[in-house]
């Protein structure tokens, strides 16, 4: 039997990455303009919530291979397919590369020992040994244009990715009338959809 929706799992791990995503962003944008301990507390916060998106992005992936997706519409031209896989490959990507650069950043300061990556209390996140061990000019160098990698990163996801995904998800819902979207959020399933 073909699938209609994403696993329920999918469905909870995407809407709980998106939520997250959100919140870590916003927190390390927030912290730019911060100060003393409040600036040092959204920090403290940002690193376990970068990681916490990480490891949920590699189950979500490695769930795809236990769960593949649903197949995509029929309707659909070859064009909006291949921008629809070019997307979730990039995104994918991303979910992967923005908390990995921001944990190599963390591993080439200077205050990783006074700041470490608190897992929420449990335990601190280890270090990437070959950052850490840097001679200090080069790790301080190193941990800036980590930072600004991030950073790009960060814009990507935000000004690019997110609105491309957002828009296709909306352009399916209203224009195209189709059950793309339902896929991901069961309850908007229309009966008269485009198959």
């Amino acid at each position: 039997m073909t699938r209609t929706r994403y696993s329920t799992a999918a469905i909870v791990l995407h809407w709980l990455i998106a939520g997250l995503l959100v919140w870590t962003v916003w927190m390390g944008w927030q912290a730019g303009d911060l100060k003393g301990a409040e600036k040092i507390a959204a920090v403290q916060l940002h690193k376990p919530l970068g990681i916490t998106i990480m490891l949920l992005t590699l189950l979500r992936i490695a769930l795809r291979f236990i769960y593949p997706a649903p197949p995509m519409g029929e309707h659909l031209k070859p064009w909006e397919v291949k921008l629809a896989k070019t997307v979730y490959g990039l995104f994918y990507a991303v979910l992967l590369i923005l908390p990995l650069t921001g944990w190599a950043t963390v591993s080439a300061s200077a205050l990783i020992k006074q700041y470490p990556i608190d897992m929420f209390g449990l335990f601190n996140w280890p270090v990437l040994a070959p950052l850490y061990d840097l001679p200090a000019e080069l790790r301080h160098v190193t941990h800036e244009q980590l930072e600004t990698v991030h950073g790009l990163v960060a814009k990507l996801i935000v000004y690019v990715l997110t609105p491309l995904h957002v828009l296709a998800a909306l352009k399916h819902q209203f224009l195209d009338k189709d059950n793309e979207l339902a896929k991901m959020i069961p309850f908007l399933a229309r009966k008269d959809a485009a198959a």
